[in-house]
């Protein structure tokens, strides 16, 4: 009874700190009161930290799609990619039958200093077995990992060596590259693909960019299919690589936010030559800012499908336990005043009173609809027939040069559009790579093969002209697949055989080279870059931007 009486004592005094500390904002104070109340007077013992992020959560979820919540270690793994490195052994890897195969050491990396090769399969870190014993691949990875200058041992069966080989790796500074490709597409045009944008991103840029120069390079496709964003710096940094001095990149505006304006510096590498930027549903954000600046001051066309329309600020607020809250302070606009956030709010035009009423009753219900806009703009034929999707005129804007119309209101509308493939997509090819079946028999195939394959294709070039995927490996993979219980349908099979097949010859070629390689072979089938190479080669680029 005493303590009952001492904590509401406590509960009065801790009202009058409130109100001495000039905490007078009655909605602050309330949930102070709120959270003091149910620590200390609750019935049963109450986790106090489960119960502040349980009501963090909740209010974010009441404001827009994209103000979040992260704990400490969704901070520090969110981070990584972004950062442009991680501290570990330096391998690319597949899980193959319960056993880390390496795929290829990272070049001057840690790993392939002391040896390591493609091919080799690790069994045990440090003295613990990980082969079969179905750990999963982040159990793996945090092995692997470590701070940078420490030692870790590595059990390695290596094919066509009898015994067990063991390797010490200090572990060090990993890069992790958001530039996925760059190669000569064909003579005097390049092709550079971005697959985010992080801290090193202008950096990688530049440096493929100038490589390409080198080769001969006067025209360039920038691939951002795919691309989700990332850092406001980098979009800014890679889209400065193509505008002229002062001419603005992207503004931001918010209610609590003054509009801040992002020019270019005019010392950019590619100012004059053409320039094509593929882009899809998935591309967003920092990906839209640098489609919508190239787009609205004439500097180039846009070839895919619309991008995504994600064009809200986030502003990171780190909190004393290392979690961190990214809450949306303003919106993204291109340099013609398109805003590029896509809707989220159906209550946006409704009164105060009305739309408080209806975000409590429609809000799980309008998140909910904005995450499947995807699935929508698919249903209703979006993604096949350019002339399914209509723009209001309130929404027009006109390019800075040409005056040429372009439209706001959620993602960047394409130049020239191209229609999502679906002609070669079956039920069976999903299942296939859903569950592995494709890579897994690339990695047997080329452990099996690795020598023969390297003495007769010394060189990619002679491996693109005349390597074909033969009926052993199409064999080994309806028997992998069997084995997965995926049932064998002839029909989708050689509908979907095309397919199969250069992304097999893909992957071997990545296996055997890197990435350039990869995308090589695996653009020879896409077709926003066969329609950008058409574009580029028929005369249609000089018609549309005079």
């Amino acid at each position: 009874m005493k303590k009952l009486v001492l904590l509401i004592l406590c509960f009065c005094t801790f009202n009058h700190l409130l109100e001495a500390q000039n905490i007078n904002n009655l909605s602050a104070r309330k949930l102070q009161m709120a959270e003091f109340a149910i620590t200390n007077l609750y019935v049963d013992t109450v986790n106090e930290s489960q119960l502040v992020e349980a009501a963090i959560i909740k209010m974010l979820s009441q404001l827009d799609p994209h103000s979040t919540y992260s704990d400490a270690e969704e901070v520090k793994k969110m981070n990584e990619p972004l950062q442009g490195n991680f501290e570990g052994i330096g391998v690319q890897f597949q899980m193959m039958e319960d056993t880390l195969l390496v795929v290829q050491p990272v070049s001057n990396g840690p790993s392939e200093k002391v040896g390591i090769l493609a091919g080799d399969r690790i069994v045990a870190v440090n003295d613990t077995s990980i082969a079969g014993v179905k750990l999963s691949t982040e159990d793996i990875m945090s092995r692997l990992r470590g701070p940078k200058g420490s030692d870790v041992k590595l059990t390695v069966v290596r094919r066509g060596v009898h015994d067990v080989l063991f390797f010490t790796v200090k572990r060090d500074k990993i890069p992790i590259f958001s530039l996925d490709a760059s190669y000569m597409i064909q003579p005097k045009i390049g092709y550079i693909r971005i697959n985010r944008f992080a801290a090193t991103t202008g950096e990688e840029f530049v440096n493929a960019l100038k490589g390409l120069q080198k080769k001969g390079m006067k025209d360039l496709i920038l691939d951002l299919q795919g691309n989700g964003g990332g850092y406001l710096n980098a979009a800014i940094d890679l889209a400065n690589e193509f505008l002229g001095q002062k001419e603005l990149i992207v503004y931001t505006q918010g209610r609590a936010s003054q509009r801040s304006n992002f020019y270019a510096k005019g010392v950019g590498n590619f100012k004059t030559g053409r320039l094509i930027v593929l882009v899809d549903e998935y591309s967003a954000s920092a990906s839209e800012i640098v489609t919508g600046s190239i787009q609205d001051w004439d500097r180039g066309l846009v070839i895919g499908r619309r991008t995504f329309g994600k064009g809200l600020v986030q502003r990171p607020i780190d909190l004393p336990d290392g979690s961190m809250i990214r809450l949306t302070i303003a919106r993204y606009y291109t340099p013609s005043g398109r805003c590029i956030q896509k809707p989220y709010d159906s209550t946006a035009d409704m009164s105060l009173a009305k739309k408080a009423d209806a975000k409590n009753n429609e809000d799980g219900n309008n998140k909910a609809k904005y995450n499947q806009d995807l699935i929508d703009r698919f249903n209703r034929g979006e993604m096949m027939h350019a002339d399914s999707i209509h723009f209001a005129d309130s929404l027009k804007c006109y390019t800075k040069k040409l005056n040429r119309v372009v439209y706001g209101g959620g993602g960047i509308m394409p130049d020239y559009f191209v229609p999502i493939d679906t002609t070669q997509y079956s039920d069976y090819h999903r299942n296939l790579v859903a569950r592995g079946v494709i890579i897994r028999v690339t990695m047997k195939y080329i452990e099996r093969h690795r020598k023969e394959l390297q003495q007769t294709f010394p060189k990619f070039d002679l491996f693109n002209s005349k390597f074909e995927i033969g009926d052993d490996i199409l064999s080994d993979m309806r028997s992998a697949a069997e084995k997965e219980n995926i049932v064998f349908d002839k029909k989708q099979y050689e509908l979907s055989l095309p397919l199969i097949k250069i992304q097999l010859k893909a992957l071997i070629a990545r296996d055997l080279w890197n990435m350039d390689e990869y995308f090589e072979i695996m653009n020879q089938a896409n077709n926003s870059v066969i329609k950008a190479l058409e574009v580029l080669n028929s005369g249609q680029y000089q018609k549309l931007l005079k």
